[in-house]
């Protein structure tokens, strides 16, 4: 099963022009797009936390090995 055709779009498109109006789909299409971008933002976002946590995690085994170095001058 593939994505639909030219012919299946048109009656797809039809039955939301139908059952919504033609006022309303703009708003409805805004809608769509607004929650897009919310999507987009929110994996965007998440990808920063990713970066965020591993700079994170070097930093802090940077900082043990250093206190491992200093435990062990100070023995």
């Amino acid at each position: 099963m593939g994505f639909p055709g030219g012919w299946e779009l048109l009656v797809i498109a039809l039955i939301v022009l139908l059952l919504f109006g033609g006022k309303k789909i703009p708003e409805l299409m805004k809608g769509l797009g607004k929650g897009v971008k919310n999507f987009k933002d929110g994996m965007n976002g998440a990808d920063d936390k990713k970066e965020e946590n591993e700079t994170l995690r070097n930093e802090n085994k940077t900082l043990r090995n250093e206190n491992e170095d200093e435990n062990e001058t100070l023995r």
